[in-house]
């Protein structure tokens, strides 16, 4: 338990707690990198991106789809895992940093109030269609398309359970 207790300090709520986390960190002058999505139900895919961009940065941000908005994406019958069992399991990510649950259905207002330099999707997206790219480019930063692990994905996962 206490273990927990020291790794949940990582999940982040409310904007004025956002924002001064974010300040601290670039007053020390760290790179910021900023990845999101459901992470439903964590793979190894999932693992292979948040450690590649953790690698272009000092401090890694996850931006976590709260239940409702990973409902309104991924059908009724999803999550799978509830956000607080999803937050929890990444903030006992070493290379994690921090986790910030929100609700919308994209991240850019969460984007626009982390300002990071680097902004990281999954290589099933262009760098000019992730969310946030005009504004990260805009601010100094990049954005960096990982590759996908290839037969890796949350929904080929629940398929093939189902089909078992």
């Amino acid at each position: 338990m206490k273990a927990t207790a020291r790794i949940s300090h990582k999940i982040i709520a409310g904007d004025d707690e956002i924002k001064r986390q974010i300040s601290r960190w670039k007053l020390l002058s760290k790179r910021i990198v900023f990845t999101n999505g459901c992470f439903d139900i964590l793979h190894a895919g999932h693992l292979d991106l948040l450690s590649k961009a953790a690698m272009l940065g000092d401090i890694l941000v996850v931006g976590l789809n709260s239940d409702a908005s990973v409902r309104r994406l991924k059908g009724a019958e999803r999550p799978v895992n509830d956000e607080d069992f999803r937050a929890r399991l990444l903030s006992h990510l070493q290379m994690v940093d921090a986790v910030v649950v929100f609700g919308e259905d994209t991240p850019l207002e969460l984007i626009r109030m982390v300002k990071p330099d680097v902004l990281v999707k999954g290589g099933d997206y262009r760098a000019e269609d992730v969310v946030g790219y005009s504004d990260v480019i805009d601010g100094g930063g990049h954005v960096e398309i990982i590759p996908l692990v290839e037969g890796l994905s949350t929904s080929a996962l629940i398929e093939r359970i189902r089909s078992l």
